[in-house]
C-alpha cells in the first residue's frame, strides 16, 4: 500500500532527511565519539545517550526515505464548494447536535488531537467531495457508522505551513 502524499509533503521529508544527514547526523556521530572517550562504556550514561540519539535519527532518515520512495503523489481535483484536501470542514454530528471543525490531511500530517484528519480515516474518507448541507455517512467499520452534516467548509489549498508528523 502507498501513502497518498502530496507534493509539498514530498518536499519537506526531503527538508528533514537532508538536514538530518547533512547537520544532525555529524554532530551525533561527533556526540558518540566524545562520550566514548569518557572511559568504561558498560556504565557510560553519556555514550549510551548519544548511541540511541543516533539510532533514532538514522531510523526517522529510513523511514522518510521510505515515505518519499513508495509515495503515491496525490493532487486536489476537489471543486472549490467540495471538501478537498487541507479545507477546513465544520460538520455536526447527528447524534448529540455537537458540532466540530476539522483540517483534511494526508496521512504524514494527521493529528488527531489537533482536528487535523487523514484523507484516508473513515471521516475524512466520507467527507470528501461533498458540499455544505450535504448529510454524510461515516462508516468506522462493518458495525459502528454515524452520520454527519457538513456545515462549513473554508478552503485552503496552501499546505506549505502544516508539519509533518514525527512518529
Amino acid at each position: 500500500m502507498h501513502d497518498e502524499l502530496t507534493s509539498v509533503d514530498i518536499k519537506k521529508m526531503q527538508e528533514e532527511i537532508d538536514y538530518r544527514e547533512l547537520e544532525l547526523r555529524p554532530k551525533l556521530i561527533e556526540d558518540v565519539q566524545t562520550a566514548r572517550a569518557f572511559g568504561d562504556l558498560s556504565e557510560n550514561f553519556e555514550y549510551k545517550a548519544a548511541k540511541q540519539a543516533k539510532n533514532k535519527n538514522e531510523s526517522r532518515i529510513r523511514y522518510l526515505e521510505r515515505m518519499v520512495r513508495t509515495a503515491e503523489v496525490i493532487e486536489d481535483d476537489s471543486a472549490d464548494d467540495e471538501v478537498g484536501m487541507n479545507n477546513l470542514v465544520t460538520v455536526r454530528f447527528e447524534d448529540d447536535g455537537s458540532e466540530e471543525t476539522y483540517k483534511i490531511v494526508t496521512s504524514i500530517r494527521s493529528d488527531s488531537l489537533n482536528n487535523l484528519i487523514t484523507i484516508e480515516s473513515p471521516l475524512g474518507k466520507a467527507l470528501l467531495k461533498h458540499k455544505v448541507g450535504d448529510k454524510v455517512k461515516v462508516v468506522v467499520n462493518d458495525n459502528v457508522s454515524y452520520f454527519v452534516t457538513i456545515t462549513a467548509i473554508e478552503n485552503n489549498k496552501d499546505d506549505s505551513e502544516d508539519k509533518i508528523s514525527s512518529y
